[in-house]
């Protein structure tokens, strides 16, 4: 039997991403965003606020980067979240990483981080229940540390760090369990 909890954000895992931005005048702002996924081969969805001067930065330059957060950085990853860039205007600096620009779209790549996702913004969706901002992937960059054998991005070098709602704590990815598109072939009579 369940025990009811009341209304509660109850997806888990979720990614921490930490989204940056330049603003008019090319200074960086990152922030960390957990409510955010891929939806199509090529783009990303963000459920930002329009206030997050992340969001205000990407509406003006069109462009922004989006970094896979891991363990080695937890600190910066989890201050990009507590500091608002509305009242810290230095906070990218505080956090001690470094930026440089993307050679794909107008915004910043946290070298920290390993994997990011650079990004065009392809579209905002406002309603009454959401905000968000839609970006067209037009480049992955990984740092080879975190490369399989195979050219790819292998989860158990990664060491991305998922959020959990229920706590609010930080975890590891990294322990495969199975194989996608194969683990339940046997309950599909295929062997």
């Amino acid at each position: 039997m369940k025990k009811n909890l009341g209304v509660i954000p109850a997806v888990y895992p979720m990614p921490v991403l930490i989204v940056a931005a330049y603003d008019e005048n090319g200074r960086p702002n990152a922030m960390n965003a957990a409510w955010g996924m891929i939806c199509a081969m090529d783009k990303i969805a963000l459920f930002i606020d329009e206030d997050h001067k992340t969001t205000q930065n990407i509406l003006k330059t069109k462009a922004f980067t989006v970094s896979v957060a891991d363990r080695a950085h937890i600190e910066a990853a989890d201050y990009f979240g507590i500091a608002t860039g509305n009242k810290v205007p230095d906070k990218f600096e505080r956090s001690s990483c470094h930026a440089v620009k993307s050679g794909f779209v107008n915004a910043p790549v946290i070298e920290e981080f390993p994997v990011v996702m650079e990004c065009e913004l392809a579209d905002i969706i406002e309603k009454d229940n959401v905000y968000a901002v839609i970006g067209k992937i037009v480049n992955v960059g990984a740092d080879e540390a975190v490369l399989g054998e195979n050219g790819k991005v292998d989860p158990e070098k990664l060491n991305a760090l998922i959020f959990d709602q229920f706590r609010s704590g930080y975890y590891v990815t990294g322990e495969k369990a199975g194989q996608a598109w194969n683990a339940g072939l046997g309950l599909h009579g295929v062997k």
